[in-house]
């Protein structure tokens, strides 16, 4: 132990903080029908606050990464789980619709969104050269992936001991890991005497920003004057309609409309955690080696395909085509984050492109929320999920395309000036 880097028990915290911080994001799945026969509420009212919670959740992230850089990792991040711990807590106490929006769209998505994949991506980039992609994979596995596999033990709750004992152990499993982030993590190698891991000369830190929000403004003014940011943002809009906001929110409505159980719709999107594991820290991997471009290209890809036939998959129990559905979807759920991310700092420059990565990465949930929100209208409106599934599923094509198109060169560089000292 005493030869192992400091950067890899920073990176086992940061892999911790996000499954904390991922547990009361997997529980809209699971509560939309408990809260629906307790309240009268319906899918379209639980979505909006859903919605709310994914718009936040995505608007905060480039924020939070100025943030960061002004007042620290540590401080940030536990101060956005103690947010979450409240969130979560104070659902227990809510009697109408507009406090479910207060507590999961605004206090929730604010602290899920100060540990967004900018969190993964500012830890992987200032402690990490080398292996630096696959680190970024484990840690957005650990965010997405802890997300889906706490789902069946919050379902078991919410079957055994109703749906205030999920929210509870959801804020009390984010305020655990407060003490661990306080202990562990630092900013940079440089606090403790290091290099970044597989650094060979050491780099001066940048300056710290003076105001977060100007920072964050001002990498969008720049970013946003290029086609490679678009390109980005409008396929990342895609990734988060395609995952989150459709498939993380409706799936287990959606299979308890055709008779399965919600404990068992559960274990499916856990299952599909497990493979995102595998699939995320493979396309780390991968984005270490290979093209990012022609990366992004055959995973929208494979994953509309996989979105069109899901609709006739849905059974009352789970069968071999199911499964498969859910062990080729699972490798696919947010493979995408390891090269969206390497392509922002290749594009961008290597500070900026982390901010600039956390507006791409609003774009992701706001496709989110749109998603989320327009397939509960439309189970409500039409009594079924089948236009919302064919639809993310073309769009993925669509951005398997725009992916694709992204210029080779940095040509923006120049245009999104790395923060400085105000």
């Amino acid at each position: 132990m005493s030869h192992l880097h400091r950067a890899w028990p920073v990176a086992a915290v940061a892999f911790i903080a996000l499954v904390g911080a991922a547990g009361f994001r997997a529980t809209p799945g699971v509560l939309m029908v408990p809260l629906q026969d307790e309240f009268g509420w319906s899918r379209a009212t639980t979505s909006a606050a859903v919605s709310v919670n994914l718009v936040l959740y995505g608007l905060t992230a480039p924020f939070a990464a100025a943030l960061m850089d002004r007042f620290g990792v540590r401080r940030i991040t536990a101060a956005a789980l103690t947010l979450v711990a409240a969130g979560s807590g104070l659902t227990v106490f809510m009697s109408a619709s507009w406090q479910l929006v207060l507590c999961w769209g605004v206090l929730v998505g604010l602290g899920t969104g100060s540990m967004a994949m900018v969190f993964a991506a500012t830890v992987a980039g200032r402690w990490f050269v080398r292996h630096r992609g696959l680190v970024i994979g484990v840690l957005t596995a650990g965010g997405a992936a802890g997300q889906l596999v706490f789902l069946p033990v919050l379902a078991w709750l919410v079957e055994a001991h109703g749906w205030r004992s999920a929210s509870l152990t959801v804020a009390a499993a984010a305020l655990l890991v407060v003490p661990l982030v306080v202990l562990v993590l630092r900013e940079r190698p440089s606090d403790v005497g290091l290099l970044p891991y597989g650094a060979t000369t050491e780099e001066p830190d940048p300056p710290r920003t003076g105001d977060a929000a100007r920072t964050a403004l001002r990498a969008l003014s720049g970013a946003w004057r290029t086609k490679a940011f678009w390109l980005l943002a409008g396929g990342f809009f895609i990734c988060g309609a395609s995952t989150n906001g459709l498939v993380g929110t409706h799936f287990i409505p959606a299979a308890h409309d055709h008779g399965m159980t919600e404990t068992t719709a559960a274990g499916l999107l856990a299952l599909v955690g497990v493979f995102d594991i595998v699939g995320t820290v493979a396309s780390g991997w991968f984005t270490d080696r290979l093209d990012s471009r022609v990366l992004l290209g055959w995973y929208y890809a494979l994953r509309g395909l996989s979105l069109l036939v899901l609709p006739v998959l849905f059974a009352d129990s789970p069968h071999p085509s199911m499964l498969v559905f859910v062990i080729f979807y699972g490798l696919d759920w947010v493979a995408t984050v390891p090269p969206t991310i390497a392509l922002a700092r290749e594009v961008f420059g290597p500070s900026a492109g982390t901010i600039v990565f956390g507006w791409i990465f609003a774009s992701h949930q706001l496709g989110a929320a749109a998603a989320a929100a327009v397939a509960g209208l439309l189970r409500t409106s039409l009594g079924s999920y089948t236009l919302a599934w064919w639809g993310a599923g073309v769009l993925c094509l669509f951005a398997a395309g725009m992916s694709m198109s992204i210029a080779r060169s940095p040509v923006a560089r120049a245009k999104v000036p790395e923060p400085a000292g105000t």
